[in-house]
């Protein structure tokens, strides 16, 4: 398929081919699902922890006789049943951790990209050069309507554009490395260079 490419300015900068085998998919929300959950469970800390019966500080002395008191029998304050007592299968720090095949995550990044191109909210910029000036980027942002944007460029992210918009809210910079389901479907809009383009082809064929 067609995609027309722009400048920076608005200006446009001629047409570039998509691969309809990467951004001409139906999107299916259940593999977006899959990959967005496996992405988000690498990312979660699992140090959540709370102290078991063996673990609260308190004597190990049976707290009164086994009879004769006309309640309950008890032989540990700190059993989950009392106050600051215990907690009973408690969490424990772990790995959320799961697996995922390698030709699953490509593709659900196959899914993100048509589910941008279907959604009308894919951009295709000629180039990210820059002066470096994050005023100068601010003001073309917003001239061309962009409010939360994933500007994803070649392996190597020009630097000028990142000095420039590492202080603009909303506008994030990723390698094509980087690219993932979850940034790209966050995003409102996605700028793919044309340099961005060739190499997410050459990394999903």
């Amino acid at each position: 398929m067609k995609a027309e490419a722009i400048k920076l300015d608005g200006a446009s900068a001629g047409s570039v081919d998509l691969d309809d085998a990467i951004f001409g998919l139906e999107p299916r929300a259940d593999i977006l699902h899959r990959v967005v959950r496996w992405q988000r469970a690498r990312t979660q800390q699992g140090t959540h922890s709370t102290l078991g019966r063996s673990e609260v500080s308190y004597s190990t002395k049976k707290i009164y006789r086994q009879k004769g008191t006309g309640g309950a029998r008890h032989g540990s304050k700190g059993a989950p049943i009392f106050r600051h007592g215990g907690t009973y299968k408690g969490p424990t720090p772990r790995s959320h951790e799961h697996d995922l095949t390698k030709k699953f995550r490509k593709l659900g990044l196959k899914h993100a990209l048509s589910a941008k191109v279907k959604a009308g909210e894919l951009v295709v910029l000629d180039s990210i050069e820059t002066e470096g000036k994050t005023s100068v980027l601010a003001k073309q942002v917003a001239n061309l309507g962009w409010k939360r944007a994933l500007v994803i460029d070649a392996a190597a992210i020009n630097e000028g554009f990142a000095q420039a918009a590492r202080n603009i809210a909303n506008l994030d910079v990723l390698p094509s490395m980087g690219a993932n389901v979850y940034d790209i479907l966050r995003s409102d809009t996605l700028v793919l260079t044309k340099a961005a383009v060739e190499a997410l082809e050459a990394r999903l064929k």
